[in-house]
């Protein structure tokens, strides 16, 4: 039976149509200004009668991209897999064990969700600066891991909570302890909500500004997004090569954001779904 009548149907297709051409409309308006030629100052969505596709080779030569994209796939590593075992093994205790003064820990993670990273960058600086870690990407893995750390954790716990007791009373009965049940029942149910997490981890470390450009003065040991303040100040006044070097730093992200959506969505599905 449909619940649904036409004129809903309708409104809703115009809905989706326009929140598309809003969200595609930056994306367009600075690809057709990175297609202009050099030194020309773009307007509007007009397209290039010649464009000039070599602008992104240049911005990616000009920018040392090559560099700033491994040093970005360093940081990576050095957050998301951490970070996601780190929140996974505290969702499960949180949300699945129950472990004693569980609350108390949850309600100052949920406290650590209020707090924007402008508000901890300056003792942050103060901290790696004591550790002798200014300028490495240390300064920039670390203090990420521990920001976004209430969010990893309450996103698994979240999951952690929906999951059936008897699972692991019945993994009980059969021998299993604490470890064996975490890692044999546990992880392998949590996969949509691991992997979403890791996607997401992923995007906010690869597009991280602001801690990139506060704790290393190298910009080659910088994320992508970090390194973007240094190419405007050298750029600035270049807007085709700047669009460009912009569309060269957003590509990864949006390519990984399509191959694992469904994953994602999956996560989101699930936690709907038993919520």
């Amino acid at each position: 039976m449909n619940l649904t009548s036409r004129s809903e149907r309708v409104s809703g297709r115009i809905f989706l149509i326009a929140l598309v051409v809003v969200t595609l409309l930056p994306f367009l308006s600075m690809l057709s200004a990175a297609l202009q030629p050099r030194g020309t100052v773009p307007t509007g969505l007009a397209w290039p009668s010649d464009p000039q596709w070599s602008n992104f080779a240049d911005a990616f030569t000009a920018a040392n991209m090559g560099t700033l994209l491994k040093s970005s796939m360093l940081i990576v590593a050095g957050v998301v897999p951490i970070g996601v075992l780190i929140a996974t093994m505290a969702g499960f205790g949180l949300g699945h064990l129950r472990v004693p003064g569980g609350h108390i820990a949850f309600g100052l993670l949920l406290l650590g969700l209020t707090l924007p990273f402008e508000a901890v960058v300056t003792p942050l600086y103060y901290q790696m600066r004591d550790l002798g870690l200014l300028n490495t990407r240390w300064a920039i893995i670390l203090p990420l891991i521990g920001l976004y750390m209430p969010f990893a954790v309450f996103w698994m716990r979240a999951h952690f909570t929906n999951v059936p007791a008897e699972l692991s009373e019945a993994a009980r009965v059969d021998g299993s302890n604490t470890w064996q049940l975490f890692w044999r029942i546990h992880v392998p149910l949590a996969r949509p909500a691991i992997a979403s997490l890791t996607i997401l981890l992923f995007l906010w470390t690869w597009n991280q500004f602001l801690l990139a450009i506060v704790m290393v003065d190298d910009a080659t040991k910088r994320t992508m997004a970090g390194a973007l303040g240094a190419f405007q100040g050298q750029w600035g006044t270049d807007l085709v090569l700047l669009c460009a070097g912009s569309l060269l730093i957003l590509t990864p992200t949006l390519i990984v954001f399509l191959i694992f959506q469904r994953q994602f969505i999956k996560a989101l599905l699930q936690g709907s779904v038993k919520g």
